[in-house]
């Protein structure tokens, strides 16, 4: 029986070696080609439509820098608060125009800019009336989705404004085995047009595409490669070939065995 059990291990081994290569399973197969120099390339996040922005002034004098900050009376209508405390401070939705409602300096178009640019155009404007204001931004809502063959799918809320493609598959727990490396798809809307791009994680030149680092609410979709998707479809076939293959593999290993013995 051992030998009889040694023997299907052999062949569910090869099949697995047959439903997958290296050429199909590892990533950026060209990465000696690649300037990795490229890969210091800056990247920060833009604000968008329906972002929630945390936004923070301070300064050594905190009694003038008060009217510049939220309050949970002011937490309603285009500040899109909360009315939990805990949640709902400092609290700034994107309204559908790409404008915030800012204490004293009223509407900002904020759309476009990074958290930096925010941060020095705030820095500037309360700098008129306050000396020396300290300013924070950060995004409260940034979210990623990743869906199909990886190990733990689902949408992961970001703690900074930059993630990349691999950080982000990383945190779905990394591509699984059946999963397509060439053709994984990015949708991300731009200018309020829902896009689609083609990810390729053999190719090195990944690294310095636009597609590289990831953008709040972006979706990363990971397709089954062919030959899953042949086993998932003729999946009574194919078991039926392996069951056939191991049945006359056991009989021919009994024949012999009882050969032997006389």
């Amino acid at each position: 029986m051992r030998a009889i059990r040694l023997i299907v291990l052999f062949f569910a081994a090869c099949l697995a070696l047959a439903c997958a290569s290296s050429k199909d399973i590892v990533y950026f197969q060209d990465i000696d080609e690649v300037n990795l120099a490229k890969l210091t390339t800056e990247y920060e996040a833009v604000i968008k439509k329906d972002d929630r922005l945390t936004i923070v002034v301070s300064g050594p004098d905190k009694t003038v820098t008060a009217p510049y900050n939220l309050t949970l009376g002011e937490l309603t209508g285009s500040y899109g608060g909360s009315t939990n405390p805990e949640s709902a401070t400092l609290s700034y939705l994107v309204d559908s125009r790409g404008d915030i409602d800012f204490p004293i300096l009223g509407r900002i178009h904020v759309e476009g800019m990074t958290r930096n640019q925010l941060v020095e155009y705030l820095t500037a404007e309360i700098g008129r009336d306050v000396k020396d204001p300290i300013v924070y931004v950060s995004f409260r809502n940034f979210k990623i989705t990743v869906l199909g063959e990886v190990r733990s799918p689902g949408t992961y809320t970001i703690d900074s404004e930059k993630i990349n493609i691999l950080q982000a598959l990383g945190r779905a727990g990394d591509l699984n085995l059946t999963a397509q490396r060439d053709g994984i798809i990015l949708l991300r809307e731009e200018n309020g047009v829902e896009k689609h791009y083609k990810i390729d994680l053999k190719d090195s030149s990944l690294l310095d595409s636009p597609y590289f680092f990831l953008q709040q609410n972006d979706v990363l979709y990971v397709p089954p490669s062919a030959t899953r998707v042949a086993t998932a479809t003729t999946a009574t076939g194919i078991w039926s070939v392996v069951l056939s293959s191991v049945t006359t593999t056991v009989a021919l290993v009994s024949m012999i065995l009882s050969l032997t013995r006389r």
